[in-house]
C-alpha cells in the first residue's frame, strides 16, 4: 500500500466536515526532535511508533503535571479529529498514514498523533505498520453485520425493559434529542449526523442507570459508523433521513406505551444495520 503524504484521502484540502485540530503554540518546531548529540531529526524520518526523544527541553519537575494535562488535551483533540475523519471517509481503508505527516496537517507534533493512533489501534480502526505509520483497517460487510448483531444483543433487551418501566413524561424529554437527529440528517453531513445519532442512543441507554452499558454500547456504535472498504465513503442524505425518522418513530411508540411497536421498531432498526 502506498503511503499518503498529503494527509487525508490523498488531498491537501479537507472535504466539508473534515476534521481539524487547532494549531498549538510552537507546533511548527515541535515536529523536530533532538538526539543525544543535539542534532535535529527531521519529522519525515520513518520512525514508526518510536517516541523516544520527543520531550520538552528545559522543563522543571514542577512543570510536569501542567505539561501532561496540556498534552492529554491535544491528544484528545487529535483523537476526536481522527475519529471524525474515519466517519467522513477522509481516512481511507487500506491507506497508510504517518504520524509526522498528520501532525503537520493538524499543526501539532507527531507524539499526540501517535498516541491517538495507538488508541484507534486498540479500537480496531487502524493497525501499526512498523517504521511507516498506521494503516486504516479494511473492514467488510460481515464485520458490520457482526457489530449490528452484538449491538442488538446488548441494547434491544434494555430498550424493551425501559419501555415497560420508564414513564411517558420521561421519554417526552428526549424529544429535542430525537429531533436533533432529523435536523442533522437533513444537513446531509455524515459527521454531524453520526454525532447526533450517538447522542440519541446514549440518552436512551442512560435511562438504564448503567454507566458500563453506556460506555460499551457507545464504543460499539462508533465502530459501526466507520464505512467498510469498497463502499461509498459516506451514506446518502436520504439514508440518513430515513434512519433519523426511525428514532422519532421509536420515541413516539415509547411515549404512547405501545410495546408491540417498540419491539418491532428496535428489532428492524438493528436487523437492517441502521445506526
Amino acid at each position: 500500500m502506498k503511503q499518503d503524504t498529503q494527509g487525508f484521502a490523498g488531498t491537501g484540502d479537507p472535504r466539508p466536515g473534515a476534521a481539524r485540530v487547532p494549531a498549538q503554540p510552537g507546533a511548527a518546531d515541535r515536529h523536530r526532535t533532538r538526539g543525544r548529540d543535539g542534532a535535529q531529526d527531521p519529522a519525515g524520518t520513518a520512525r514508526g511508533e518510536h517516541t523516544h526523544g520527543e520531550q520538552a527541553h528545559g522543563a522543571r519537575p514542577l512543570d510536569g503535571p501542567r505539561a501532561l494535562v496540556r498534552r492529554s488535551s491535544v491528544r484528545g483533540q487529535v483523537l476526536d479529529a481522527l475519529r471524525t475523519a474515519l466517519v467522513a471517509g477522509e481516512l481511507r481503508p487500506g491507506e497508510v498514514y504517518s504520524a509526522p505527516v498528520l501532525g503537520e496537517r493538524f499543526g501539532v507534533s507527531a507524539t499526540p498523533v501517535r498516541e491517538a493512533m495507538q488508541q484507534l489501534a486498540l479500537e480496531g480502526a487502524v493497525e501499526v505498520v512498523p517504521n511507516r505509520g498506521f494503516r486504516v483497517v479494511e473492514r467488510d460487510v460481515r464485520e458490520l453485520a457482526e457489530l449490528a448483531e452484538v449491538r442488538a444483543l446488548l441494547e434491544v433487551p434494555v430498550l424493551l425493559r425501559l419501555a415497560r418501566t420508564v414513564p411517558a413524561e420521561r421519554w417526552a424529554r428526549l424529544r429535542p434529542v430525537a429531533e436533533a437527529t432529523v435536523r442533522a440528517a437533513s444537513s446531509g453531513c455524515p459527521v454531524t449526523y453520526a454525532e447526533a445519532d450517538r447522542a440519541f442512543h446514549r440518552e436512551v441507554l442512560t435511562l438504564a442507570g448503567n454507566d458500563q452499558l453506556v460506555r460499551i454500547a457507545g464504543d460499539l456504535h462508533r465502530r459501526a459508523q466507520w464505512p467498510p472498504a469498497g463502499a461509498p465513503a459516506t451514506r446518502g442524505r436520504a439514508d440518513l433521513i430515513a434512519d433519523a425518522h426511525e428514532h422519532t418513530a421509536l420515541l413516539d411508540a415509547l411515549i404512547a406505551g405501545d410495546q408491540d411497536t417498540v419491539r418491532a421498531l428496535v428489532t428492524e432498526h438493528y436487523a437492517t444495520g441502521a445506526s
